[in-house]
């Protein structure tokens, strides 16, 4: 949706997890009889959901500007078993095998920062090599044998190749770019080496931060912005917290809170609150939004502190078993808490309110947790779209 929201228009979508295909098919996507088919303008989304690894993607050589993936994060993330490489739903070589049959102009892989742990650093070292120079078979090498081949090509490949990327990793904090969390990932760019793009067009800054918050709680801006009255008592907690000193400016908005999130943008209006007597399970539709269900029985857990309402949202994580613990519980101004609602979740990951999900609560925030925040993915392609234009 992101990708979308910056120009492209998608030829292809996959996606394995049986629900997360029933929200796409509720949202912008459909399943054609032919699985080569190719939308024009306008209709929706041709989604084949299944096995990656089942998918023939030569039917789309010369037809991709920007192919763009999320292989599953379990592997490598601090929530998994760490089995990195040897873990079965590493599908890294999946990604690979997209770029050398599609040749794209760009590629833009997301991640979680898990990959650059020291255990796994060698292993994100050969994912970049890999990406850098796709085209040089690994046939049944190790990774690791594979990657002494990759260095040795790499001095022989010009620099110009059509058969080379110029792949830059950053490490990214989501709300850096106004998504209200703090959602710390790796997202791999690269262009094809024989287009020529040049690389100072390509520049995804960073559009918000924690300094301009602060400023902005110091000069009263972040409270009169929203709305309604903050209790005295919350806004003196808040405050006796930040620093004493009025920090500079460093010309950048305030990073997004999830009071911010819940209140709305402008683009969207606030989201009623929930009274205890109906976190009962069931769609009150209050305000007519959807997902918007208050749930019983939150509670805070040893080591999990809850979310604030003045801080960014933490990491919406998608849970082995749905809904993880404290991470989802949220404190009220009246030092109450409660459970965040899907529809509060699906806000901080900045999906719109008309976005519907599939599936009973659990799968829901299982999806949410799954995902890429959608301004995040959007400021990405958008820069990686103007890099493109230049080379037009």
């Amino acid at each position: 949706m992101g990708i979308h929201h910056a120009g492209f228009r998608p030829l292809l979508v996959n996606e394995f997890a049986k629900r997360a295909c029933e929200t796409l098919r509720l949202n912008v996507a459909q399943e054609y009889e032919d699985k080569e088919y190719l939308p024009q303008d306008g209709e929706p989304w041709p989604l084949v959901e299944g096995d990656v690894r089942e998918i023939n993607f030569k039917y789309l050589q010369g037809k991709v500007d920007l192919l763009a993936g999320g292989p599953p994060c379990q592997p490598f993330s601090l929530g998994g078993v760490h089995k990195g490489d040897e873990d079965d739903r590493n599908m890294f070589p999946q990604f690979f095998r997209a770029i050398r049959e599609i040749r794209p102009r760009a590629i833009m892989c997301e991640n979680v920062r898990g990959l650059l742990r020291s255990s796994f650093r060698p292993y994100f070292d050969y994912i970049v090599r890999e990406l850098s120079l796709p085209f040089v078979p690994r046939e049944g090498a190790s990774w690791q044998e594979h990657n002494a081949l990759l260095q040795r090509r790499d001095e022989e490949i010009p620099d110009d190749s059509p058969d080379r990327y110029h792949v830059v990793p950053m490490e990214v904090n989501a709300a850096d770019y106004g998504v209200p969390q703090i959602r710390r990932r790796v997202i791999m760019v690269g262009f094809r080496a024989d287009l020529g793009v040049d690389w100072s067009r390509f520049q995804p800054q960073p559009t918000h931060s924690e300094t301009a918050l602060v400023r902005s709680m110091r000069l009263g801006d972040y409270w009169d912005r929203n709305g309604r009255k903050v209790p005295t008592s919350t806004r003196e907690a808040v405050e006796a917290r930040l620093p004493a000193k009025l920090p500079d400016s460093d010309g950048l908005l305030p990073w997004r809170t999830l009071r911010d999130a819940i209140e709305g943008d402008g683009r969207s209006t606030r989201l009623p609150p929930i009274p205890p007597e109906l976190l009962d399970r069931k769609e009150h539709f209050l305000g007519g939004f959807t997902d918007h269900v208050g749930w019983p029985g939150a509670r805070i857990y040893q080591g999990h502190t809850p979310n604030e309402l003045d801080r960014p949202a933490k990491t919406v994580k998608a849970g082995v078993h749905g809904v993880p613990g404290g991470e989802l519980v949220m404190l009220l101004d009246d030092d109450s808490h409660r459970y965040m609602t899907v529809r509060e979740t699906a806000r901080v990951m900045t999906f719109p309110d008309e976005w519907r999900l599939a599936g009973p609560r659990g799968e829901k925030m299982r999806q949410l947790g799954n995902a890429v925040p959608v301004l995040l993915a959007e400021r990405f392609a958008q820069a990686i779209s103007e890099a493109l234009e230049s080379i037009t």
